[in-house]
């Protein structure tokens, strides 16, 4: 594969997996906050950890926002990873008053049973035949799961005491709740499913 491949570098915590990842696969990436290295590029990652209001703010730090917002609207292939999916909507539960980037409409709701965050493997259900994705195992570390307002873009569900989006995929735009490049087979299988995507 020569894919050229732009991780989006705002200080999420799980960049260089994903760049092992990549790495393995032998795809030519780069870790980078350059706006005009991310628009050359031929697909753009947006990875992300830890809290929705403090990924915020990094963003507008970064002056990502905007850029974002027109990235996934180009039509460039995108991928949004754990709280990389999450701040693609327009408010979260996790942080009252923060606006997300809303390129989706829809909210972030906490899980309300069970030991939280989630931890651990869990088979999704795949919604659609277009769908990058496998009716399998994937990991997540998740407290928090996107409510889409058009449930027509969700690509996949999970159960974790309630059926939640597990994927959505809307054109150019992939986003997954579970960290695919902690997910073994299926997680490389998916990665390379997406670096062909379009093609």
């Amino acid at each position: 594969m020569n894919t050229k491949v732009s991780i989006i570098d705002y200080g999420a915590g799980n960049v260089a997996s994903i760049g092992n990842m990549l790495h393995f696969l032998g795809v030519d990436y780069e870790i980078t906050s350059d706006k005009e290295k991310i628009m050359r590029s031929e697909r753009v990652i947006f990875p992300g950890q830890g809290h929705f209001a403090q990924a915020m703010e990094k963003l507008k730090q970064n002056d990502l926002v905007s850029f974002l917002q027109d990235l996934t609207a180009s039509g460039k292939e995108f991928l949004g990873i754990c709280l990389g999916l999450q701040v693609l909507f327009e408010k979260s539960e996790e942080a009252p008053g923060v606006e997300g980037l809303k390129i989706f409409k829809g909210e972030v709701i906490k899980f309300q049973k069970g030991k939280i965050p989630q931890i651990g493997w869990n088979e999704i259900k795949v919604t659609s035949a277009n769908t990058l994705l496998d009716n399998e195992f994937y990991y997540f570390v998740n407290s928090y799961f996107v409510k889409p307002e058009n449930s027509n873009i969700i690509s996949s569900y999970a159960n974790y005491h309630i059926d939640f989006a597990a994927s959505v995929q809307y054109k150019n735009i992939t986003a997954v709740q579970f960290h695919p490049e902690k997910s073994s087979n299926a997680g490389v299988k998916f990665y390379k499913n997406w670096l062909n995507k379009g093609k």
